[in-house]
């Protein structure tokens, strides 16, 4: 079978009819809503969203450190783990050394 091209199926990149009629319905439904709201429809994104709650400072303390809670994974990068790893075996002694020869203090 290897070498041999890809017959029948859907193309690559194409969603099955599953997936599109769900894609379908959902921006219907958001049409919907937003045409129920009219002009208090909010126009952007939960991110947006979060943001403009966490920087209410009308609101509760409480809601707004939830809101930031969700929010953080999207503004910046989580902290990654660094394995440190130390070739050999460095004194007490040599360190002080060191700042002597070099006229300020050891790392």
């Amino acid at each position: 079978m290897a070498g041999r091209p890809k017959t029948g199926g859907r193309k690559r990149g194409v969603t099955n009819k599953r997936t599109a009629a769900l894609e379908r319905v959902q921006a219907e439904t958001a049409v919907k809503i937003a045409d129920a709201l009219g002009a208090q429809a909010f126009a952007g994104d939960a991110h947006a969203l979060l943001m403009g709650v966490y920087k209410d400072q009308t609101q509760p303390i409480e809601l707004r450190v939830q809101a930031a809670k969700a929010a953080i994974g999207y503004e910046k990068p989580r902290l990654t783990a660094v394995d440190s790893k130390v070739e050999g075996t460095l004194y007490l002694e040599t360190l002080v050394r060191m700042s002597y020869e070099t006229g300020r203090a050891a790392p």
